[in-house]
């Protein structure tokens, strides 16, 4: 038995207490409404409509059936509308990974896009490495994750890669910091902080690649986990790092200078298991596409009257 269809035919005839306008009312033959009411009764055991006078009358249990019957049809369409918004990745919780050296404006963007889209969408975000992503992907505990390509992972599905040209990080008292862009072979002799190959072993496989085919050897390899420790590496002499150029904003003792040819462009996208895939996992790689490539992203400028964090004043030579 359709138990919802039959309350919604009887709530519509209970309102119009007339069987023919109850009818046109919900866009069926009189007969089959009157057949639905009878059956309803048969089912509860009881009548619902005193037909015994010209006019059509609730009964007791009828009108007592009314309210109850509202408040079911209501609780099943907000159950419906639940499911929808679940089924949508519009509600519920996103378990997120960002690699640590996500700059803090473009978390802030992501984090203020989804709010906007997907207001009632809880996003979990989580500071991890590629493969730490790559292990809780398959594992079941991420949801969705941005990776640093290249990653060999057929069980995942990728969204839009963006690609960010990576130039050479190194102390501004260094003698190539004088140069315009710097070529891999000027490199030589240098040591080179690069993050652990456990991290991201493809990304970490394809920089040694690019160095080697263009005559950089590092002297030595030294490791960082997160964007501070590698810029404090740099600045006491401990080597040079590719990054990109608004990491080496951070720290005004650090220069930043394109490579020469641009060979090292470092790919991401976000990433998703291909057979149980969250259903806002698409969606949060295309707005992290967005927010990554500038695309909507405008920088927001503080109020005029807002207090600023610091003051700076230039006094001219005299």
């Amino acid at each position: 038995m359709d138990l919802s269809r039959h309350l919604r035919y009887f709530v519509v005839t209970a309102e119009e207490l007339h069987f023919g306008r109850a009818a046109e009312v919900i866009g069926i033959a009189q007969p089959p409404l009157s057949q639905s009411v009878q059956r309803l009764e048969r089912e509860l055991g009881v009548e619902l409509f005193d037909r015994s006078r010209r006019q059509v009358r609730l009964t007791t249990a009828g009108h007592l059936l009314l309210d109850e019957a509202r408040e079911l049809l209501a609780r099943e369409e907000r159950l419906r509308t639940l499911m929808r918004k679940a089924g949508d990745g519009a509600l519920g919780v996103l378990r997120a990974g960002v690699p640590p050296e996500t700059p803090a404006v473009a978390l802030q963007a992501l984090s203020r896009r989804i709010t906007d889209e997907v207001p009632e969408l809880d996003v979990d975000l989580q500071e991890l490495t590629t493969a730490e992503q790559l292990r809780l992907l398959a594992s079941a505990q991420l949801d969705v994750g941005l990776v640093h390509h290249p990653v060999d992972a057929a069980d995942l599905r990728f969204g839009p890669t963006v690609e960010v040209t990576l130039g050479i990080v190194l102390p501004r008292t260094s003698p190539l910091a004088r140069l315009r862009e710097i070529g891999l072979c000027d490199l030589a002799g240098h040591d080179l902080v690069l993050a652990p190959r456990a991290t991201a072993p493809g990304w970490h496989d394809h920089v040694l690649d690019v160095c080697r085919a263009d005559g950089f050897t590092p002297a030595r390899i030294r490791h960082a986990r997160n964007p501070e420790f590698l810029l404090g590496l740099v600045l006491s002499g401990h080597g040079v790092a590719f990054e990109q150029e608004a990491l080496a904003r951070r720290e005004p003792r650090v220069a930043w200078r394109p490579l020469a040819g641009d060979p090292l462009r470092r790919g991401m996208s976000a990433a998703w298991p291909a057979d149980t895939a969250h259903p806002a996992a698409p969606r949060f790689g295309a707005l992290a596409e967005a927010v990554l490539t500038g695309e909507g992203n405008p920088a927001t400028p503080p109020a005029p009257d807002a207090p600023r964090p610091w003051s700076v004043v230039y006094t001219p030579n005299r």
